[in-house]
């Protein structure tokens, strides 16, 4: 409890001027009185001597309020007067009007005059300026100094003196000393003139604080936010998506095929690039690049089962699928494969379940010779990518190869085949590119640079990332004509080789099957022309950094699956961002969507840009959205960075599906989903493997459809892929949703949390493969792993450190009423680079670094298997080198790989 001797006493009035004034008529003369004695000024109390010093005047107050001898009450110049600064005193008159003059202005500025005996008792400075004062009809401040009194230099007053001169001889006037003049101030004239000095000062550090320093940039982004509140965007945003909109423009996008680089292609390249106009997005853009494509020849494919002798054909497969486009669609594309090898081979037919190098090795050890025979695969299996298929007959002595749709895979067996259902029918061809996209991605003939004019280019026969044998894509209605020509040779396959196939006996073939001819001549184009389309939205506060959502045009023919149901959902999203704007809102940071083309090829579109763009990719990049095959089913999947695992969750609880009557979260809860891994077959590939840019992948699947085949049209969605298009628009909200937070977001939702829990798992999952070849642990070790696993602990702990700041930035913001000071918004600006930064720092980006042999693939965690034969695609360069059992150079990866794991722990958290 606070004692008696230290609880407030409120000060004495303070007095009037005349009263602090007071004193004898001498004391005027003095240039200020002197200071009471120590005696005098101990005998006061404390606040009346305090009290007393504002007026700088300690001497006894004089209350009879008498003037002193010789005093002149201080007057203030008003525009009015002339100022001759006379030395002349002034008449009575002009005391009176001045004084008035005095009161009036302070009764003007609000500041209550000293003078007046009701106000003696209160502080001249205890008013507030009203801020109704500060209309313009009504401001009366006048912009100058008290009147002041100047004593100009003058000779001595002892005019006796004037005529004699002194007794060195010098004259009175060679002796006159002049001084530097003095004013005569009042304190009322400092009082006003520290008044408004101090107000002169407020004035230049406002302009200051608004246009040399960042608030004025601050307000302004605030005034936005307040203007737009986010909830409100959220639910424009949700609102606005429009099922009909989306329908339609698939309707358009499926009118004709539009194969990379053709005149359809080029035509919907145009429609887009309106489209962003039309929304008045910012920046819009045509990107070109020149690029190598094949196309099919009419006459020019053939598969023949020939004669005995070999020199006839017997029969011959029919190749294309039934016209379903109708004669509005034009010539829907021919069968074939891209990238494929031209030639003209003979052999006998082999048949080798899905391709996969396993599957070659097991017709080896059944003493099945494949030299110069011709092999007949599946999709789908064990060996998903069509292109190694295709390479591992290569690899195996196939001199040409041919891959069907099997109806236990994507056929009559499991469903209701196209057009009443989603599943592949007899004549339905799977179309597909064979160049090695695991291994040269992009145009193949610039690896690692952009493919515009000028730059160098390779060879053909120069490149890694083509096959060397011919290959065609055929229906399963050809496939078991050949299947039945080959019963009775070779083995009889286990029970996983045996397909759907109708009235077949399955058997392998051997050297001894009936010689089969197959014929690809080709267009080939080594400078294709594709076109890329961008449209911007500038961010306000960081117009650099960029929320990047992109999806492939290109189709193998009419596209409605794949890619044109994620274009049409884009440009949905695009047209309600571009109304958002319109409105006059813009994010925090640029939103921009993307066009790819020559997808369907070797993600070449996307793969150009991101080559072209690299080093600003990997410092002002946040994050990509993905969209490619978009609706063929009703799950909701998304694959991508474990960054992104906090915020699709979040989503997708906002998102609400009216067929289950439940929210997306809840049913991806009941299905017990998470974020996926990407793989390696869009467009996402290059922004994470490459530039080091976290990417996210989305789409609604579950379900067959009849993929990269004619079937795959408008007339299939409208009627079994998404009748109503609910799914469609659900998407769209979801992709609106993630761009919202991403773009919008003071602090970016990046969850560098589940990042550190993610790479623990995949740590695990190395090891546990490592273990299985007997290379780690135990007396036969051969390599050793902990150094990523010390690495991994640096993380997890630089990680917990890092995630503390956000909490204390909203702390710091609520108790500023929501208002972030400059300093911690610059500190929130540097936050958010690092935690996107974190993704390409786990870059190799030495010389010649990056997966040994597939030098374009940087990401030390994330990158394409080199044969696709293990589920999970983590740490690829160690994989890789492990699988050669070259334990040297897989030390000295996994050292390298440790290194940049702890490096980008390090730079997360660093001064």
């Amino acid at each position: 409890m606070p004692s008696e001797k230290s609880r407030y006493e409120p000060a004495p009035p303070i007095p009037s001027y005349e009263e602090a004034t007071a004193g004898d008529a001498s004391s005027s003369r003095l240039p200020w009185p002197p200071s009471p004695s120590p005696s005098a000024a101990d005998t006061r109390p404390d606040h009346e001597t305090e009290a007393q010093s504002l007026l700088r005047h300690n001497r006894p107050l004089n209350l009879s309020r008498r003037t002193p001898a010789g005093y002149q009450p201080p007057h203030v110049e008003t525009d009015d007067e002339g100022s001759d600064w006379s030395l002349e005193d002034d008449s009575d008159d002009n005391h009176v009007s001045e004084a008035a003059q005095v009161r009036r202005e302070m009764q003007e500025l609000e500041i209550e005059d000293p003078l007046s005996d009701s106000n003696a008792s209160t502080s001249p400075w205890t008013k507030r300026i009203s801020f109704s004062r500060f209309s313009l009809p009504r401001w009366k401040w006048r912009w100058r100094l008290p009147r002041m009194t100047v004593r100009l230099p003058r000779q001595s007053d002892n005019t006796n003196n004037d005529d004699n001169d002194d007794e060195n001889g010098e004259s009175n006037e060679t002796r006159t000393r002049w001084r530097f003049p003095k004013l005569a101030l009042s304190s009322r004239d400092v009082v006003l003139l520290i008044g408004r000095l101090l107000a002169l000062t407020a004035v230049l550090g406002t302009v200051y604080l608004l246009f040399v320093s960042d608030l004025f940039a601050n307000m302004s982004k605030r005034l936005n936010n307040q203007m737009y509140d986010p909830e409100a965007v959220r639910e424009f945003l949700q609102l606005k998506i429009d099922s009909e909109q989306i329908r339609e423009s698939l309707r358009h996008f499926t009118s004709y095929a539009h194969l990379a680089g053709t005149e359809g292609d080029y035509a919907l390249a145009m429609d887009v690039h309106n489209s962003f106009v039309k929304n008045g997005f910012d920046q819009v853009a045509v990107d070109e690049y020149y690029v190598y494509l094949n196309y099919p020849q009419k006459n020019g494919r053939l598969i023949e089962i020939m004669s005995a002798d070999g020199k006839k054909p017997i029969w011959s497969a029919i190749l294309e699928e039934n016209d379903v486009g109708g004669e509005s669609a034009g010539h829907q594309t021919y069968a074939f494969h891209g990238h494929s090898m031209p030639g003209d081979v003979k052999g006998p037919l082999i048949y080798a379940n899905y391709g996969s190098r396993k599957d070659f090795k097991r017709l080896a050890d059944q003493g099945i010779d494949t030299k110069g025979a011709i092999a007949l695969v599946r999709h789908h299996g064990t060996q998903q990518n069509v292109a190694l298929k295709v390479k591992a007959a290569e690899m195996a002595g196939f001199v040409g190869c041919i891959v069907y749709s099997d109806p236990a895979d994507n056929g009559f067996v499991k469903g209701e085949p196209a057009p009443k259902g989603r599943l592949m029918p007899s004549d339905g061809v799977e179309r597909g590119s064979v160049s090695l996209s695991n291994w040269v991605i992009g145009d193949v003939l610039t690896p690692g640079w952009e493919s515009k004019e000028g730059n160098p280019r390779m060879k053909l026969d120069q490149t890694k990332g083509l096959v060397h044998i011919p290959s065609l894509p055929i229906a399963w209605r050809d496939a078991q004509v050949l299947l039945q020509h080959i019963e009775g040779f070779g083995e009889q396959p286990p029970k996983g080789w045996r397909g759907g196939v109708p009235e077949v006996k399955w058997w392998t073939g051997n050297s001894s099957s009936p010689i089969v001819r197959l014929k690809n001549e080709q267009d080939d184009n080594e400078k294709q022309k594709i076109w890329n389309i961008y449209g911007k939205i500038d961010g306000i506060e960081q117009e650099e950094k960029s929320i990047i959502i992109g999806n492939h045009r290109d189709a193998w023919s009419f596209g409605a699956t794949e890619p044109n149901s994620g274009t049409a959902i884009m440009l949905e999203v695009a047209r309600v961002f571009g109304e958002l704007a319109g409105k006059g809102w813009r994010p925090l940071r640029s939103i921009e969507f993307m066009s790819w083309d020559a997808e369907e090829y070797n993600m070449i579109g996307s793969t150009e840009f991101v080559e072209k763009n690299l080093e600003i990719l990997q410092k002002q990049a946040f994050a990509y959205i993905n969209l490619d095959g978009a609706i063929s089913g009703q799950d909701f999947h998304a694959a991508g960075s474990p960054m992104f695992r906090k915020l699709v969750n979040k989503v997708l609880g906002r998102v609400f599906d009216p067929v289950a009557n439940e929210t997306l979260f809840t049913l991806w809860q009941d299905r017990k989903a998470d974020l996926e891994s990407l793989g390696s077959e869009s467009d996402y590939v290059a922004f994470q493997d490459i530039a080091g840019t976290s990417s996210l992948d989305i789409r609604f699947d579950g379900k067959p459809h009849p993929r990269h085949s004619s079937y795959d049209n408008f007339q299939w969605m409208e009627s079994i892929g998404d009748r109503d298009f609910v799914y469609h628009g659900l998407l769209g909200q979801v992709l609106a949703l993630l761009i919202i937070e991403l773009a919008d977001r003071p602090v970016l939702p990046l969850d560098l949390g589940n990042y550190a829990f993610s790479l623990d798992r995949y740590y695990v999952d190395l090891w546990q493969w490592a273990e299985k070849k007997g290379i780690v642990g135990g007396e036969n070790r051969k390599i050793k792993l902990d150094p990523i696993k010390e690495a991994l602990n640096h993380v997890r702990k630089s990680i917990t450190q890092f995630e503390r700041w956000e909490p204390y930035w909203e702390q710091a913001v609520i108790a500023a009423n929501g208002w972030e000071p400059a300093g911690l918004g610059l500190r929130r600006l540097d936050y958010n680079s690092r935690m996107a930064a974190f993704e390409s720092d786990l870059l190799d980006l030495e010389i010649g670094g990056g997966i040994p042999n597939r030098t374009q693939f940087k990401h030390v965690i994330f990158g394409p298997q080199l044969w696709n034969e293990y589920k999970d695609p983590y740490f690829p360069a160690v994989r890789d080198v492990i699988e050669t059992q070259d334990w040297p150079l897989a030390q000295a990866i996994i050292d390298k790989t440790a290194k940049i794991i702890d490096y980008a722990a390090t730079a997360l958290v660093a001064v």
